[in-house]
């Protein structure tokens, strides 16, 4: 009973529309951000060698931004492959693999928040 312009002020059935699409668009900017800081950063070390790169992530004003970059990254892709499970899954496998991804990018960005935290605190080779 509302007219067009109705229902896009009220952004869809959830009254949520521009929030994912917000989300993705943040974490594409801090991404990019973080990226240039990372390459950057490598760019400038004198050595590639293990104990130069391992010397460089315990420094906190590396692994703080380095944290940052896969909390960012993992959130990112977390977003970007729900919306191709929302789009492209079957109704019957939605939750599943909705539940599934959840999983994987929690675990996996644990993971590597652990490892970067590892380095950062001195723990031995």
């Amino acid at each position: 009973m509302t007219t067009e312009i109705g229902r896009v002020r009220g952004l869809g059935s959830a009254h949520a529309g521009a929030h994912h699409w917000w989300h993705q668009k943040i974490t594409a900017g801090t991404n990019f951000l973080l990226v240039v800081w990372l390459l950057a950063s490598i760019a400038r070390l004198p050595a590639y060698d293990y104990t130069t790169v391992r010397l460089w992530l315990h420094s906190m004003w590396v692994a703080v931004p380095m944290v940052l970059l896969i909390a960012s990254v993992f959130y990112h892709f977390r977003l970007g492959l729900q919306v191709v499970i929302e789009d492209y899954a079957h109704k019957e496998n939605r939750f599943v693999m909705t539940i599934l991804l959840n999983v994987f990018t929690a675990t996996a960005a644990a993971i590597a928040i652990v490892s970067i935290l590892k380095v950062a605190f001195g723990a031995a080779a």
